[in-house]
């Protein structure tokens, strides 16, 4: 049985496929997602660097969005739920956090806070973070969300 093969679409006998220019591969997770803004036009979103252009300050809402992307790897849940997440504090471009972890032993701890790190620094408009680790008061099962420990049959 013989393997299909690729034919070209061009009229002309003996003329070589058309070449799509195309980019490097990266992965699915390093590329940018388009935004549609109201003019229908596609653009990349902007480096979280840069000043928002509608002039909009960061928002406590917009970082709390941010926060709820970083999970506890060994809950599945996120660090606002889990009530990990004590103060935000957002002073112009520089977001402040003071976080705690479940326990202090917890072997999840640094990949928490880079992530945490990481989703605050993709935020437009954020030039400075800090994310501050805390233990006082000391974290308890209480702290996690109602619904959320209702869901764990707390």
């Amino acid at each position: 049985m013989a393997e299909p093969t690729m034919s070209s679409t061009s009229d002309a006998p003996g003329s070589a496929p058309e070449q799509q220019p195309s980019e490097p591969a990266r992965p699915v997770h390093d590329r940018e997602l388009p935004v549609t803004p109201s003019g229908g036009d596609v653009v990349a979103n902007p480096p979280a660097s840069e000043p928002q252009a509608d002039g909009a300050e960061l928002t406590e809402d917009q970082v709390k969005l941010a926060l709820r992307r970083v999970k506890d790897p060994e809950l599945n849940l996120n660090i606002l739920d889990l009530g990990l997440v004590y103060a935000i504090r957002v002073e112009g471009s520089a977001v402040s956090i003071d976080m705690s972890l479940t326990s202090p032993g917890c072997p999840s701890g640094p990949e928490i806070m880079t992530d945490a790190e990481n989703q605050l620094k993709t935020l437009p408009g954020v030039t400075d973070v800090s994310v501050n680790l805390v233990w006082s008061p000391f974290w308890t099962p209480e702290r996690i969300e109602p619904r959320v420990r209702a869901y764990l049959g707390f």
